[in-house]
């Protein structure tokens, strides 16, 4: 596919591409790291003075995710149209606010909303943040470096949520983690101002807004399905409903889509067999993830008996191999099956390594299997995220982020989604629980490494 000449614009110099990639790093890092943090403050909010119920926590939790996920995609359409640079802008203050909202709020329901604010924000921030390095990457190897530093700052978001959450959970309170996010976002703000060129932004044309309507409601029904399987039962006709909607919504947007002149996206691009791998490889490596993320506080503090903040410090090796595997990964940029299939693989067997964890596991053990699962993620996503992106044409970068993000947060759902349903049926041995969940999620990582390797093997370079 032929890359677009980038404008002057676009072609900042070393001193500005160095800053560029800082401050785009730190934008995304810090709004993947809200989708973990809320988890280590669970207890705290429960036994709050908003005294909210099991189910205005589980919102609490969930609002964040539907709202981020669910507006991935028209987020990405929407900063190629009418400017990237601007949309990022707007999604760190979106996320200002909405941390602003949850740390001042005085009931559940203020909460919920101001996580719903944050989550919109980081919506807009996460394709942003991609598609600038698309358009300023020049050369494939530069575009390689750049995917992997940011696939490597939405794992270490991950990891730093849970660190930030486990922090606050023992020293400061729940509403420090919102507070902490007001500045931190201001400082962002000022960064990105300061060292983020504007870059050409996609012809103007029809926005689209019943397909956007129509795609970003069948992912909020697909999201609520699988956030609250667990709770209402997979088999229940709430969840069904859900799941049966937003398959009636996706078909009404393909229709809306192949008629339409200036559709939101065509679908005939998932005729691709190497996009559609390329997505489910997304998904599956972060299925996997969360899946660890959703256990380890659980296992750290509930097994092991240490506090939240030594939990959060205990899962910070992750990030290791997600910054040591890129640079091996690089050497393989222009030949992606190996690096890909290689990282799932590692990803499904330190899941199962870990399922071998125990209360009596020492820790240098438990880390190792982390190190196999961080090391598997660094290899494979970089040159996953690529996949994705390069089905579309440059120009629409935002709008191809969208879509893997989309994939990963939707595969992060799912992870946690089914972890939680596999812990919930084990009742109240929870190390039993943890083990059969990691075997489970390993099981299905492996399953879908075969898959992609096909998918890789038939389709063709797009």
């Amino acid at each position: 596919m032929s890359t677009p000449a980038l404008t002057t614009a676009e072609q900042p110099d070393t001193r500005v591409r160095r800053a560029t990639l800082l401050a785009v790093c730190a934008c995304v890092m810090v709004a993947q790291s809200m989708v973990a943090a809320i988890n280590l403050l669970i207890p705290q909010l429960s036994s709050s003075a908003l005294h909210p119920s099991p189910t205005q926590i589980m919102w609490t939790v969930d609002a964040y995710v539907i709202a981020f996920a669910g507006l991935l995609i028209p987020a990405g359409a929407a900063a190629d149209r009418y400017g990237r640079k601007g949309a990022l802008l707007t999604g760190l203050a979106l996320f200002a606010a909405g941390a602003a909202t949850s740390a001042l709020a005085g009931t559940p329901g203020v909460l919920i909303v101001g996580r719903a604010v944050c989550g919109v924000g980081a919506a807009l921030i996460t394709p942003s943040t991609m598609s600038i390095l698309v358009r300023l990457a020049g050369t494939p190897v530069r575009r390689a470096q750049a995917m992997a530093a940011w696939t490597l700052a939405i794992g270490v978001g991950g990891a730093f949520g849970n660190l930030v959450g486990g922090l606050s959970g023992q020293f400061l309170g729940w509403r420090a983690l919102f507070w902490v996010m007001v500045p931190l976002a201001a400082l962002l703000s000022v960064s990105v101002a300061y060292a983020v060129p504007r870059t050409e932004r996609t012809a103007r044309g029809n926005p689209d807004p019943l397909g956007t309507l129509l795609i970003t409601s069948a992912l909020f029904a697909v999201l609520f399905g699988i956030i609250e399987g667990p709770t209402y039962g997979w088999t229940s006709l709430p969840i069904l409903g859900a799941f049966a909607l937003g398959a009636l919504l996706a078909a009404a947007f393909t229709g809306h889509a192949l008629r339409s002149p200036a559709p939101l996206f065509d679908p005939r691009v998932f005729g691709a067999p190497r996009l559609r791998a390329a997505a489910l490889g997304t998904a599956t490596g972060f299925f996997g993830l969360f899946s660890l993320f959703f256990v380890n506080s659980q296992y750290l503090q509930g097994l092991k008996g240490y506090g939240p903040a030594l939990a959060g410090v205990a899962i910070m090796p992750v990030s290791a191999g997600m910054a040591l595997a890129p640079r091996f990964a690089a050497r393989w940029h222009a030949t992606p099956r190996p690096v890909i299939t290689g990282g799932l693989t590692l990803i499904g067997l330190g899941l199962l390594g870990t399922s071998t964890a125990d209360a009596h596991t020492p820790y240098g053990l438990y880390v190792v299997w982390l190190l196999v699962l961080s090391f598997g993620t660094g290899l494979c996503m970089p040159a996953l995220t690529i996949g994705v992106l390069t089905s579309l044409p440059s120009h629409q970068a935002g709008l191809g982020s969208g879509l893997g993000t989309s994939a990963r947060e939707l595969g992060a759902a799912l992870g946690v989604a089914v972890t939680g349903t596999v812990l919930a049926s084990a009742g109240q041995d929870y190390g039993a629980g943890m083990s059969a969940a990691l075997r489970v999620v390993g099981a299905v990582v492996l399953l879908c490494t075969v898959v992609v390797w096909w998918g890789y093997r038939t389709g063709r370079r797009t």
